[in-house]
């Protein structure tokens, strides 16, 4: 096969999907609509804030109102969206309307969410959905409500034997009733050569594309792993060890399909630094320092006194923009150049920090300026 190669060890044969097209430039919304799944993967990453429950996150935000989902996708400039989970498509999982005035399925909802993309949007806006769900009902549902590509999931534990199940039938009926793209989206995990090599046999041409990530180890799925006997690929990587060889021994194949390895740092690496430079365009406050990898430079002052923050604003005659309270952070943020030159003056501790341009402002690093 004709292997392409693609940053941070990504490969590729035949054609890329649209939607990684999409995310590679990070012009993709990651839209978690609950973390609540029929199944129970082992394997599954999905961190303890999501995991199991009936939450929605746009991006690293979680939101409680579709005009927050409306609010992050502007945020980023998004061309599309990524519609994941828990399952999108979830059976059992159930929710109220918008206005709370009754319960509808957690597929119905995830229809609402793709109509107001499209809606708000454009039909160019490119949405593709994850699921393991084999309701073809539900799935043609949303693609009447403009679903461009669908991901399935299947549980691992049926790769061995998935044409005992129903997804050769419902890829097949796909591919006659819907113009949509489809494709299988599966990690890599050592040790199931076997059943993977199965699963892409049986099922490789019914689809457009099949999408191998390498597996990772996260906080809610490390235990399972190491009582598995698998190990991280290096002291700096949460990848799993053999993950990688077994994706890209498995593009060496033909499964009648095109293939896709997604290395666990091109998410980091690639992706997501392509959309923290689109969101830091967007919400980069006066005094800000961008670097190149979309982070930004600032000072922070040491207090939960919200008021301390309108003093200072008096006492240098700075506005808001310059000088702020973060609410969520129960601290005072502010141009580092401006911290430089007053910092003497303060009785707090003050210090420069590195911070992701998220809704979260996660922190990558702080240093003292009294040192």
């Amino acid at each position: 096969m004709d292997i392409k190669r693609v940053k941070k060890d990504s490969a590729y044969t035949g054609v890329l999907p649209d939607g990684c097209k999409e995310c590679a430039k990070g012009a993709k919304l990651v839209l978690l609509v609950t973390g609540k799944c029929d199944s129970a993967c082992w394997y599954c990453p999905l961190s303890e804030e999501k995991k199991r429950r009936p939450v929605v996150f746009a991006n690293e935000k979680k939101v409680d109102n579709d005009e927050e989902v409306v609010e992050e996708a502007r945020a980023i400039d998004a061309t599309g969206t990524g519609i994941t989970g828990g399952d999108p498509l979830c059976e059992k999982d159930f929710t109220m309307d918008a206005d709370s005035n009754y319960v509808i399925s957690q597929s119905e909802r995830t229809i609402m969410y793709i109509q107001m993309l499209k809606s708000e949007f454009g039909k160019d806006h490119h949405i593709h959905l994850y699921t393991r769900s084999t309701d073809i009902d539900a799935i043609r549902r949303a693609y009447d409500s403009g679903l461009d590509e669908i991901r399935f999931h299947p549980p691992m534990e049926q790769w061995g034997s998935i044409e005992e199940t129903e997804y050769p039938l419902l890829l097949e009926e796909i591919k006659d009733e819907m113009y949509m793209s489809t494709g299988l989206e599966i990690p890599s995990i050592p040790g199931k050569k076997k059943e993977t090599v199965h699963l892409l046999k049986a099922l490789g041409s019914s689809c457009d594309f099949v999408n191998i990530n390498e597996l990772e180890f996260s906080s809610t799925n490390s235990k399972e792993l190491e009582k598995r006997g698998y190990q991280h690929k290096s002291d700096i990587s949460s990848a799993v060890k053999g993950s990688e060889e077994l994706a890209l021994e498995l593009l060496n194949k033909d499964f009648g399909t095109s293939l896709h390895y997604c290395s666990l740092a091109f998410k980091d690496g690639v992706q997501l630094t392509n959309r923290l430079k689109r969101r830091v365009k967007n919400v980069a406050k006066e005094g800000d320092i961008v670097t190149e990898e979309g982070t930004i430079i600032r000072g922070m002052i040491e207090t939960e006194d919200k008021k301390r923050a309108k003093e200072l604003q008096s006492l240098f005659a700075i506005s808001e923009d310059i000088l702020w309270f973060d609410d969520h952070k129960k601290r005072i943020e502010c141009s580092l150049e401006l911290l430089n030159e007053i910092q003497e003056g303060l009785e707090e501790r003050c210090f420069g920090i590195e911070v992701y341009p998220t809704a979260d402002a996660l922190e990558v690093e702080r240093w003292p300026l009294d040192e």
